[in-house]
């Protein structure tokens, strides 16, 4: 190796751990990291926890409840983001009303089993569709918006190839979740239910993670503005001198 290899080959290495860095923080601003995954598993282990002690529903559903609005109150104290925080208390929500409505504990987990089902079929029929819901999810993030869709065509490939994985991922677990539903007693399906909340989700996001570092840098859409705006009132300010230039000669001219 030459001497003029080896900055080439650190500027290399330096910008694949950059694109690393970039994706890991956006993937964990998009899904929460890990105190987003405490926060979705949480109420759905207190429910089945204190389901399989007493078998009582209310006590049940409503300790669950309200452990996710303690959850929401820690985190606007704390001033932080609430958007995954509230995501959970609906989802909480939907799942006491509706076992509160039927008087069936299991429907507890029915809402988001089929949010889950809708969500999987959403990452398969938009991809199918040439607009791969994973890219709609993480684009703002990137700053890049819909660039991704006409103008990197690499990192359209790989959004597609992480929104099917996500699909996939939660089809399969909706294929174990369901009969269960059907066939199993409310403590079987919430203690199976909680154990498949976070591993199937860190398989989805680590695959990601591997598709995005692969694929061509965003484009950064906001910069890419910013830069036109500037270059706009440049262009203005150099038109506005060059008037003041005309009128300053004209009046040298009529005084001679």
């Amino acid at each position: 190796m030459t001497s003029l290899d080896k900055p080439t080959e650190d500027t290399g290495q330096a910008q694949t751990d950059d694109a690393r860095a970039v994706t890991e923080a956006a993937l964990f601003e998009a899904f929460g990291g890990v105190r987003g995954m405490v926060e979705t598993v949480v109420p759905g282990l207190l429910f089945v926890a204190i389901f399989t002690i007493d078998k009582n529903l209310h006590v049940s559903a409503i300790a669950a409840l309200i452990v996710s609005l303690v959850l929401v109150v820690v985190r606007l104290a704390m001033k932080d983001t609430v958007k995954h925080a509230f995501s959970g208390v609906f989802g909480v929500a939907f799942g006491v009303v509706f076992a509160m409505f039927t008087g069936n504990a299991k429907d507890f987990y029915l809402p988001g089993m089929l949010y889950t089902l809708g969500l999987a079929l959403a990452y398969i029929v938009t991809t199918v569709a040439g607009v791969p819901l994973l890219g709609l999810i993480l684009g703002p993030v990137f700053k890049e918006n819909l660039s991704w869709r006409t103008r990197n065509p690499g990192r359209k490939t790989a959004y597609a190839k992480a929104s099917w994985a996500w699909g996939l991922i939660l089809l399969a677990k909706c294929a174990i979740l369901f009969p269960l539903y059907w066939w199993s007693d409310t403590t079987k399906l919430g203690w199976i239910l909680v154990a498949l909340k976070i591993p199937p989700f860190l398989l989805a996001v680590w695959l990601t993670w591997v598709f995005l570092v692969k694929a061509p840098a965003p484009i950064d859409v906001f910069a890419e503005m910013e830069a036109e705006e500037r270059a706009e009132k440049e262009r203005k300010a150099a038109l506005a001198a060059e008037g003041g230039v005309d009128q300053a000669g004209g009046r040298h001219r009529r005084d001679a």
